[in-house]
């Protein structure tokens, strides 16, 4: 790998995410090849690259064997972007002995006049304009040009050296729709990016992108999500937590309720993460409210990611119970999003919260919930991967997450469609209980790595205040499991809420 003294000069592409991939960009006077299906956003990237060199001053080509320039145009339009004076598109359409039946030959292939005759073209709208960026669509047509892979080869090691000595730094497009992909270019090209295409059973397509090669400089591996909108496409680079860590003071984070504060040996400790178990009902939500709003009354700022709830009920039903949600965000204090399970990839979720987390300081994160978050990516296993480099991440930069999951079943066994538990710091269990004809609820912490806490069960109801807590249920069995048995004296319950 090259040291940093020895790193090749770099061309922006115009993308920052995959920027931050190749660490820089691309390598000056290399060949590169990027390569899709259709959809994938092959063409979007390429016009991105060369309006990036435009801006640099520097002069483009993207030279069309696929579509006419009157559609690259539009489809730059729908961007709102322009191709200006520094970008030619050159447009190669057949020659005309081509589309005329009488002029076919007959003792000479015609592909070795065509594929000669289109290179020649290229080359001498290379000399006319001398770019520095160049873009070519699509290799497919090269490829059925050639109609062997030794002529092919051939080629594109012909292109390649051309290329060099005029110093330009080229993006060869291939659709990949021929029926026998060759891939000889592959080991001639100095890089090449891999666009795909996912379509879930139901939701939006999910796009994501991997450098299966790059040589002679350092590229985040692995596939990174994107997405294509009006703008153009943005990239969310894997997140790798060991390359983030800040330092930060040891400290206890309160919620606000002393009793709860209690239970929990003092305190949350500053960037740690939290899991908040429950069955519908019993106020996870609420109880990561309480740590946003003590985290505002600190003069702190929180962030709020949320996947269940429509955001103007959840405003309403807060401020019920005296928590005033609206203000804070609009006073710059708290930050709340509203996540779209069908429409988001694991990738741009957590992009979302680093980018809120490093932009506005924010110490308090809640995500409500880790259900809605599952939704966006089926497959457990990588899901539980995506999360643990997220709250990694969290934990380094001084903030303390907030995760609630609804367990299904009221009462008796709860079950969970996925198993974080192990990835918490500290874990909250809120359960329904039956006692003296009411059904009341009780909390507990099962688990906190940070020191110590009871090891009691708490009740608590939730009024017009929000939670509040009673003391430990000592004269009580099987709490937990939602029927306890009596066994003391005098039930140390509470009253009616009000």
């Amino acid at each position: 790998m090259l040291t940093r003294t020895e790193r090749l000069p770099r061309a922006t592409t115009g993308v920052a995410g995959l920027d931050d991939i190749l660490d820089g960009g691309l390598a000056r006077n290399r060949l590169y090849l990027l390569e899709g299906s259709p959809g994938t956003g092959k063409t979007t990237i390429a016009l991105q690259y060369l309006l990036e060199g435009a801006k640099l001053g520097e002069a483009g080509i993207y030279v069309s064997l696929a579509e006419t320039e009157r559609e690259l145009r539009e489809g730059a339009a729908s961007h709102g972007w322009t191709l200006d004076k520094e970008i030619e598109v050159f447009e190669l359409v057949p020659p005309e002995s081509v589309l005329d039946s009488d002029q076919h030959q007959s003792l000479l292939y015609s592909s070795d006049l065509e594929l000669g005759e289109t290179t020649q073209r290229i080359f001498e709208a290379i000399e006319r304009v001398k770019p520095k960026r160049v873009v070519i669509d699509s290799l497919s047509e090269i490829r059925l040009l050639a109609q062997s892979s030794l002529r092919y080869r051939r080629q594109i090691l012909a292109l390649k050296h051309y290329f060099a000595q005029n110093h330009s730094t080229v993006m060869m497009l291939d659709d990949l729709t021929t029926e026998n992909v060759d891939r000889a270019v592959h080991s001639i090209a100095h890089g090449v990016i891999h666009l795909d295409q996912i379509a879930p059973l139901y939701g939006g397509e999910r796009r994501r992108l991997r450098i299966v090669k790059c040589r002679g400089q350092a590229f985040r591996g692995g596939y990174h999500d994107f997405t294509i909108a009006e703008g153009g496409v943005e990239v969310f680079p894997r997140l790798v937590a060991a390359e983030h860590r800040q330092g930060f003071a040891d400290q206890v984070v309160a919620s606000g309720i002393a009793e709860l504060d209690q239970l929990l040996g003092g305190g949350i400790a500053l960037g740690s993460s939290t899991l908040v178990l429950g069955p519908a009902g019993t106020g996870k939500s609420l109880l990561g409210l309480h740590y946003a709003s003590a985290a505002v009354a600190r003069g702190e700022r929180a962030a709020l990611f949320v996947f269940d709830e429509e955001l103007g009920l959840l405003f309403s039903r807060a401020k019920g119970f005296g928590i005033d949600l609206e203000a804070m965000r609009d006073g710059g204090k708290l930050f709340v999003e509203q996540m779209d399970a069908a429409e988001l990839s694991p990738g741009e979720f957590s992009h979302r919260v680093r980018r809120c987390v490093d932009r506005e300081n924010i110490k308090t994160v809640i995500i409500d919930s880790l259900n809605g978050y599952q939704a966006s990516m089926p497959e457990e296993q990588y899901l539980i991967l995506h999360l643990h480099e997220l709250l990694q991440y969290l934990n380094r930069q001084g903030a303390s997450t907030f995760l609630t999951v609804a367990q299904h079943g009221m009462v008796g066994d709860m079950k969970q469609t996925i198993d974080v538990t192990y990835l918490a710091d500290t874990v909250i269990v809120l359960r329904y209980f039956e006692a003296l004809g009411r059904v009341r609820r009780a909390i507990s912490v099962i688990k906190k790595r940070t020191g110590a806490h009871e090891d009691t069960i708490r009740e608590y109801r939730i009024g017009n205040g929000g939670i509040t807590m009673g003391e430990p249920l000592q004269e009580f069995q099987g709490v937990l499991r939602g029927v306890p048995t009596y066994v003391g004296k005098k039930p140390p319950l509470m009253g009616k809420p009000t």
